[in-house]
């Protein structure tokens, strides 16, 4: 073959392979960001005071720090006929990512996940899940257990108190590992506790009742206008607060010592990172504890006693690494709700 043949024929290949490689590297090279919408279906509201408003302030979050637009729709009903609806209509929109949250939910995320497989679904704090399906679940009692190691260490009196609002099943884990972590901290500790229901002033009522036989250190994981009530009354008689969900130490630090934060809007802002990054995997639980502080933390109040603070930090390890196990269940006594 003649030097111009063989010439002619390398020219010719390159020509060949160049699409190939296109392609190749196409194949290889990092797809680009998604910028589709994120919407947010919500059991319940969004001015809540409590989860369904942590969850909003997430998806505000993945406006201005993923650039990414966002919808929403709260005050669905709690029924699985409801939430499949809401579901059905914002996958028929423009979102490409669609965040369901509120209690019992499960079941209509995965048939919506299944009617809309091109669709992608992010359950918070839900339990089933499809190959467009993941979990993203907070575990609150992680940081509910350290309130309570926290306010047992700080009580002068020797009892601390829980006052809850509405009995539901997340409500009930929080007290069992509020009332463990004090257990675990101080063995004799005297613990207090009932469930208030949804008004104010039954739970206002209720921390009366543990002021009045000792109380000094007070969880109390409620919607904000009824923990803003209580938290008055609590600093007023010159017990401690630990509140929950928000960081109200950074919120409201004089009137409180620590929170047990557990913030479902941190769990939003993470599955629209994933898909904003394309990496979001279906078919998995992702767990957020104490290991993943911007979702779950102890906020203490650096008026706490640096002793405290460097015990608490040390059972925080304890807790994320599983060495500590924190029951599901409370059996102990309960105050009377008057």
């Amino acid at each position: 073959m003649s030097p111009h043949s063989r010439s002619r024929r390398r020219a010719l290949l390159a020509l060949v392979a160049a699409p190939a490689l296109g392609a190749c590297a196409s194949w290889f090279g990092p797809p680009p960001p998604e910028r589709a919408p994120v919407a947010l279906a919500l059991v319940g509201r969004i001015d809540d005071g409590a989860y369904g408003q942590a969850a909003y302030q997430g998806l505000v979050r993945v406006g201005y720090a993923l650039g990414m637009e966002t919808l929403h729709r709260d005050g669905i009903a709690p029924d699985r006929d409801a939430v499949l609806a809401a579901l059905q209509e914002l996958a028929k929109g423009p979102a490409s990512l669609i965040v369901v949250a509120g209690e019992g939910t499960s079941e209509a995320a995965q048939r919506a996940a299944w009617e809309f497989p091109k669709k992608k679904f992010a359950l918070l704090d839900g339990t089933l899940t499809r190959p467009n399906l993941a979990v993203y679940r907070l575990l609150p009692e992680q940081s509910a257990w350290l309130a309570g190691a926290a306010a047992a260490l700080a009580s002068k009196s020797g009892t601390v108190a829980h006052v809850g609002g509405e009995r539901t099943a997340r409500a009930e884990r929080l007290r069992a590992a509020f009332a463990d972590g004090a257990r675990n901290a101080v063995p004799n500790i005297k613990f207090l506790t009932a469930f208030a229901g949804a008004q104010d002033e039954a739970a206002r009522q209720v921390l009366a009742q543990a002021l009045a036989q000792g109380a000094d250190v007070i969880f109390a994981p409620l919607p904000a206008q009824t923990l803003a009530a209580v938290a008055t009354d609590a600093t007023a008689a010159g017990a401690k607060v630990i509140g929950a969900t928000f960081d109200w130490v950074d919120l409201d630090p004089p009137r409180f010592a620590g929170s047990a934060v557990a913030d479902p809007g941190a769990l939003v802002l993470a599955a629209a990172r994933d898909v904003r990054d394309n990496v979001f995997v279906g078919d998995i639980v992702r767990d957020f504890g104490v290991r993943r502080p911007e979702a779950v933390r102890l906020a203490l109040n650096p008026d706490l006693p640096q002793p405290l603070r460097a015990r608490l930090e040390a059972l925080s390890l304890q807790v994320g690494s599983g060495r500590i196990a924190i029951p599901e269940g409370y059996d102990g006594p309960e105050m009377r709700v008057a």
